[in-house]
């Protein structure tokens, strides 16, 4: 009989955040007033070369986390699991607070990163009754 590894957990976590970063990145380096208008703020070209200023950042993490979670001992996964908590659920909480009427859009946004500081929070857990 297996049992779940939390460690394999993170590592699956960290990979799926990576895909969605990734996807991110994208979207903002390629339609920045998209993103912008979805999030229902200015679509002013100043905003727009800060989203893909922000787009090569998350290409930066996005590959960060899949090195980690592809290479690194349980240590490291743990480590990098705990700074996405953070960042996640801040990414979550910072879009609630745009200074703009809450729409589909940024409740969804805000959601997901509260679903991966959930799952990251879980998994963290998960791991160190198991120790």
């Amino acid at each position: 009989m297996s049992s779940f590894s939390p460690i394999a957990g993170l590592r699956i976590t960290l990979k799926f955040g990576a895909t969605v970063f990734g996807l991110s990145a994208v979207l903002l380096a390629l339609m920045p007033n998209l993103f912008l208008e979805l999030l229902g703020l200015s679509t002013d070209t100043a905003l727009q070369w800060s989203m893909r200023m922000i787009a090569i950042t998350l290409i930066a993490l996005t590959g960060n986390m899949l090195v980690v979670a592809q290479t690194a001992p349980a240590y490291g996964v743990r480590r990098a699991a705990i700074v996405m908590l953070i960042a996640a659920t801040g990414l979550g909480a910072v879009t609630l607070a745009i200074p703009v009427e809450l729409n589909l859009f940024t409740q969804g946004y805000a959601a997901i990163g509260f679903g991966f500081g959930a799952a990251y929070a879980t998994m963290l857990g998960m791991d160190y009754r198991s120790r």
